[in-house]
């Protein structure tokens, strides 16, 4: 089901109006989850790391086993085009996916060279500076790559955030703060995380458990750039109860504090305000 009111769907080679049908019931895709997708946006008129976001859709691909059909150049020309579609000053999301079409060995395998490809565009306007949400912890965990495909922004890696997402909300907050399989911090249920501690940036490491995003090593180059001290650590929950700052980052937001974790508060404070200076700053100096 959409989330969008406005969209386009580009499927064999034309753009079309609407949520329009792409899988049939035997594609390996619809079957057996063979599905990839990226996000990226539009907003104020410009699509940061556009181009980087159509580059790892094709690793996602490659990862689960089916082949890439465009290069990620075209894909980034394809949904440019489309953007043009809309209304001037909307906010889009976008949205490249690829999935197997025809099975291989055993029926498991995806058949190479069988990929299905679409770019569904979704109006979706951006949270404002002033939102913010609230975190909890999780019963359930971020799986490593020997039991799941975390290396990939796979279709079937979603059920497992939206029962952290369900517990959470059930429990009266926003988000989930997510553990590893050793019990570290890796990620909220849908974006990467950072804290701050007595100035000092920290954000988890890149164990190979989440997607270290885009987004996520965009605030870390420019924090860094302007003189803050970043750390990729193995971070613990005690060490977000003990934080001063909290914010997540990730494509659909780009960046949103986070008020409070579980019986802990925080307030707004300068280093996400300036995490969203900074971002916002980048952005539109070097619009796609």
């Amino acid at each position: 089901m959409a989330f969008g009111k406005i969209i386009f769907t580009y499927f064999e080679g034309t753009w079309h109006k609407g949520d329009v049908p792409i899988m049939r019931a035997a594609d390996h895709g619809s079957w057996l989850g063979t599905t990839v997708f990226d996000g990226a946006r539009l907003f104020e008129g410009i699509t940061p790391d556009l181009l980087a976001h159509c580059e790892r859709v094709n690793r996602s691909a490659l990862a689960l086993g089916i082949t890439p059909t465009h290069r990620p150049e075209q894909i980034r020309d394809i949904a440019l085009e489309g953007l043009k579609l809309f209304p001037a000053g909307t906010a889009v999301y976008i949205r490249p996916m690829y999935w197997g079409i025809e099975a291989g060995l055993l029926g498991i395998l995806p058949k190479e060279d069988s990929t299905g490809f679409c770019i569904c565009l979704e109006d979706a306007p951006m949270p404002t500076a002033e939102t913010s949400t609230t975190l909890t912890r999780t019963q359930y965990r971020r799986p490593v790559l020997a039991d799941a495909v975390v290396n990939a922004k796979a279709g079937c890696l979603y059920p497992n955030n939206a029962r952290m997402l369900r517990e959470a909300v059930a429990k009266g907050f926003g988000n989930a703060l997510v553990g590893d399989a050793n019990g570290n911090v890796a990620e909220t249920a849908s974006a990467n995380v950072f804290m701050v501690k007595d100035g000092a940036i920290f954000t988890p490491i890149a164990n190979g458990t989440f997607l270290a995003g885009i987004t996520r090593s965009r605030h870390i180059n420019l924090l860094r750039g302007a003189g803050r001290e970043v750390h990729e650590s193995v971070l613990t929950f005690d060490d977000f109860d003990n934080a001063d700052e909290v914010f997540i980052t990730g494509n659909l937001s780009k960046i949103m504090p986070v008020t409070q974790f579980d019986d802990t508060h925080y307030q707004v404070g300068p280093v996400t305000r300036m995490a969203r200076e900074l971002y916002w700053d980048w952005a539109h100096s070097n619009a796609d």
